[in-house]
């Protein structure tokens, strides 16, 4: 993986930094979430299994924080809020999954002689928003701010992040959603565009970051281009992916037949993450916890009723309470 190219290292200041005695005491805090939470993971995984969780109190306050904030930052840049449906067809998720992602990210939901899938990400459904369809060039570029839960076998995953809320089958998403014209430099310039908004986002979070440019031997078939950004865990020292950002040209609109009604040509496509809303819970979690609970984002507190403060619902976690239990990246 290689830094953007022709931009500087990305990166912006923890909201404060912890103390070395706190840093000592409190290891991977993201999944420790019941402190702050108070739901057993016990009873979590008694009712749904392994990767399932509740929210409960100011954890599922932060969650709708987030995803208001989200659409409500895309919306003030253009973009128009779509809600998308949690099942597919089996023939429309095709034209928009991966062949791998069927055997390791895929739900399939059996009904009476009509399967469907449960989709892995907002993108799926709002890629078949315009299926079949000729939009003049007049009308692009399309923004979308897809808000939709999303479900997730994470098969390719097993023994990772088995703790916490960081890779769950369940979680929601704010995602970005473009359509642009095939010529020129239009999705180049939009693909920027997309990275630049997910790093406002954060940056107005206040979360550390640096954004990566993908490799083109690690790109899926879709994308021709990936940015990632990962934010700063302090907790277990290290960078994790919480946005990814693909231009997929016209790979995904030959399958779906989107086109330019004017040249006859197939529109480009573009996804990317605003916000993964528990993997972005577990980084405020980390950045902003104090000895006895967490602070609430800046940007965040008027969505939670102007609440600034998440206490500990139990005591903190200690080395010997976490030991033998740290998450597996």
């Amino acid at each position: 993986m290689l830094l953007k190219p022709f931009a500087s290292f990305s990166m912006v200041a923890a909201p404060h930094r912890l103390s070395e005695a706190l840093l000592g005491e409190i290891l991977h805090l993201h999944f420790q979430s019941p402190q702050i939470f108070g739901s057993s993971p016990i009873l979590c995984a008694n009712v749904a299994g392994g990767r399932g969780f509740y929210l409960k109190g100011d954890g599922v306050r932060l969650n709708q924080a987030l995803i208001n904030f989200g659409l409500d930052f895309l919306e003030k840049r253009g973009y128009t809020s779509l809600q998308t449906p949690f099942f597919m067809r089996k023939d429309i998720m095709g034209k928009c999954a991966q062949l791998a992602q069927f055997d390791e990210e895929l739900y399939k939901v059996t009904g009476e002689g009509d399967d469907k899938y449960l989709i892995a990400t907002a993108e799926q459904p709002l890629c078949a928003y315009h299926i079949d369809d000729w939009i003049h060039p007049t009308q692009l570029p399309l923004r979308y701010a897809g808000y939709s839960s999303c479900f997730r076998k994470e098969a390719g995953s097993h023994g990772r992040d088995t703790l916490g809320i960081f890779r769950v089958h369940q979680f929601e998403k704010v995602e970005q959603f473009c359509i642009t014209s095939p010529n020129g430099n239009d999705s180049w310039e939009m693909h920027e565009e997309m990275i630049k908004n997910s790093e406002e986002f954060y940056q107005m979070l206040k979360l550390p970051y640096h954004i990566v440019s993908i490799v083109s031997g690690a790109l899926n078939d879709a994308a021709a281009k990936k940015y990632d950004l990962e934010a700063w865990f302090p907790a277990s020292s290290t960078y994790r992916e919480l946005v990814s950002c693909s231009n997929c040209t016209d790979y995904q609109s030959r399958k779906l037949e989107i086109s330019n009604e004017q040249m006859k040509q197939y529109c480009h496509l573009l996804n990317s993450t605003l916000t993964a809303t528990e993997r972005t819970m577990c980084c405020i979690l980390e950045n902003y916890q104090r000895e006895d609970g967490v602070e609430i984002p800046e940007v965040l507190q008027p969505f939670m009723g102007g609440k600034t403060f998440m206490p500990f619902q139990a005591p903190p976690p200690t080395k010997e309470t976490t030991k033998g239990k740290k998450s597996k990246a």
